[in-house]
């Protein structure tokens, strides 16, 4: 039986037996250098021209980021601090980035939707939950939170009962917090038939068209009024 130094000797000149590692999967990138661009452009508008404190803020995600505050609330100093395609998880990593400094008086919340749509839990998102509210109130122990329930679409309708269960956790996380408050669209924004309205999404099924957010305002408006 050969040795492993005899083997050696076999192979011809200038070839190297490499040793065999295991590929190491790979790594997918932090969730900072995804988002990393759009909260420094939030920093850097706040700097340019810093909002004044006491605002509303709107936070989360693309939910957030295509509502037209300045349409649908002209005379409330709404903020509008959206990036689309976030999740809860990325919300609380940067809520102390987007959010806090501005002071505001009031945060919406809409964030949950996409979650549960890569395969988190509802316990995952609502733990997510919980750190982005005790930054919240570290830092802004006074602020109202207004938490927008995860909207019933046609194209993720088959994460209907996982939504609900969401909104259970979140709804009960608010009723704890003396400022805190959640807003269920759900009942809402379905027909008499138990589904989704289909007049008041845009053609991908999912986003809100104009019909949506006019609902949204007229659900969000008192509470938004409400001292």
């Amino acid at each position: 039986m050969r040795t492993l130094s005899q083997l050696l000797l076999l192979l011809p000149l200038g070839v190297v037996a490499a040793p065999c590692f295991a590929a190491e999967p790979a790594k997918s990138p932090p969730a900072e250098s995804k988002w990393e661009q759009t909260i420094a452009a939030f920093e850097e508008l706040d700097q340019k021209s810093p909002p004044a404190a006491g605002g509303i803020v709107f936070y989360g995600s693309s939910s957030i980021k295509v509502w037209d505050l300045e349409k649908s609330f002209p005379e409330l100093p709404a903020i509008n601090r959206g990036f689309g395609g976030s999740q809860m998880s990325e919300a609380a990593q940067f809520v102390r980035r987007a959010v806090t400094p501005l002071k505001p008086r009031t945060i919406v919340l809409y964030e949950g939707d996409n979650d549960l749509n890569v395969g988190k839990t509802p316990q995952q998102v609502a733990a997510d939950f919980d750190a982005l509210l005790k930054s919240l109130r570290t830092d802004l122990p006074e602020a109202k939170l207004i938490v927008i329930g995860c909207k019933p679409s046609p194209s993720r309708w088959k994460l209907i009962d996982k939504q609900r269960e969401l909104n259970r956790l979140i709804s009960e996380r608010c009723q704890a917090d003396q400022h805190a408050t959640f807003l269920d669209v759900e009942k809402p924004m379905l027909a008499a038939d138990g589904q989704p309205r289909p007049e008041l999404f845009r053609a991908d099924k999912l986003h809100l068209n104009d019909a949506g957010y006019e609902l949204w305002n007229s659900l969000l408006a008192p509470l938004l009024a409400a001292k």
